[in-house]
């Protein structure tokens, strides 16, 4: 059953991703991941063969193509067992806010560099205190004259090692309403008063870099604002409805991987007459795994569609992001218990790393528990029918 109608140029670009991976990528991934970093002309060759960015308009440097691009990118990545490549991030995920919400001259000066991976851009919502509540950020920007003053600290910041632009949320400590009070700023890297901390040792996505930043008296041109001021919070919400999708697609694509990768297993060990694939519970734990994947596979598929008519699909997409990055990390575990001793051998049994790489995708785009407040709250709040 085919929700999404690829065209032939989807499926080529496909195959051109799933080559480039398999002969420039995967090689070197367990050296990249002992280095807990991916080197930055690998972002270059990234860029230079069309793989970041594709929705960039031409105007841009992009190539103007539609989201099924993006989604073909972040499978490829997850059936890859290679979430520590986190390419999406910087495309699907932080570049968007600057083509919907940058001035022109914005535009020019950062998207081309953004499409070719001379550009890294990361996102800084997140503080020490303030976890999922963005409201309650204390990270200050200040008005002064043409420039603006920027105080305070930002953590878990993915590609925060690597990045040359950080699109920066931050308060005006003059405005009392908290949601009015978050504008978006443009920092460059090499920002004087911006400092990045001390990387991060995860638990997976080892080759992703996680940092702190730091702003001592940053200070960036009033130019350097991203969209109204004050209207930070609100921007911060209107992209979060394809933030939490790529997230249900990429879990979804690890699920896919994780029962791939045991069901040919056991297909082996049934034509070697093993037990293993002879139990009973074994085939039936199989059996429902897969059709809970194709269920929701179905629904995060029909949400692509929506979403690219432009409709508001914030609640289904709350929903998909939970339900499948739950999932993901249920069938994981499930299918290395299904290998008993095999499943716990790092390096022989790849369910391991993608094991330690979906435990993060219930908790960054806002963790599973923020999900079911805004599912409930809705449900509990509107008079619209279910179904």
């Amino acid at each position: 059953m085919e929700i999404i109608n690829y065209t032939d140029e989807h499926h080529e670009y496909r195959q051109r991703f799933r080559s480039f991976l398999e002969t420039d990528i995967l090689p070197h991934k367990n050296q990249w991941d002992n280095a807990q970093l991916i080197p930055k002309d690998i972002w270059k060759k990234l860029g230079k063969n069309g793989f970041l960015c594709p929705t960039v308009e031409k105007a841009y440097g992009g190539a103007g193509q539609d989201f099924l691009y993006s989604v073909i990118v972040i499978e490829e990545i997850a059936r890859a067992n290679y979430l520590g490549l986190f390419a999406y991030l910087h495309s699907e995920v932080v570049v968007p806010y600057i083509t919907a919400y940058a001035t022109e001259a914005q535009k020019m000066a950062y998207l081309p560099g953004c499409v070719v991976g001379d550009i890294i851009t990361a996102v800084a919502m997140t503080e020490p205190d303030a976890g999922s509540d963005l409201a309650s950020m204390v990270t200050t920007a200040v008005e002064q004259d043409d420039h603006i003053i920027i105080n305070g600290s930002k953590t878990f910041i993915s590609n925060g090692v690597n990045c040359d632009l950080i699109v920066l949320a931050a308060r005006d400590p003059q405005e009392k309403n908290p949601h009015k009070a978050i504008s978006l700023f443009l920092v460059e890297a090499d920002t004087p008063g911006l400092k990045k901390g001390v990387q991060f040792e995860k638990m997976g996505m080892h080759s992703q870099d996680t940092t702190e930043l730091f702003f001592n008296n940053c200070k960036i041109p009033v130019s350097g604002r991203l969209g109204p001021k004050g209207a930070g919070f609100k921007l911060l919400m209107n992209k979060l409805q394809q933030e939490r999708l790529v997230c249900a697609v990429s879990a979804v694509a690890c699920s896919e991987f994780c029962l791939e990768w045991t069901v040919n297993y056991f297909r082996q060990a049934l034509a070697d007459k093993s037990h293993l694939a002879r139990s009973q519970a074994s085939q039936f734990a199989l059996a429902e795994m897969v059709t809970e994947l194709k269920m929701e596979k179905a629904f995060v598929n029909g949400l692509v569609l929506s979403h690219m008519a432009g409709e508001n699909v914030i609640l289904e997409t709350s929903m998909a992001k939970f339900s499948t990055t739950d999932s993901a990390k249920r069938i994981s575990s499930r299918c290395m218990d299904l290998l008993e001793e095999m499943g716990g051998i790092e390096g022989n049994c790849p369910l391991v790393d993608a094991f330690n790489d979906v435990r993060v995708l219930s908790i960054y785009a806002g963790t599973n528990e923020i999900m079911k407040q805004i599912i409930a709250k809705e449900l509990l709040s509107s008079s619209k029918s279910l179904c």
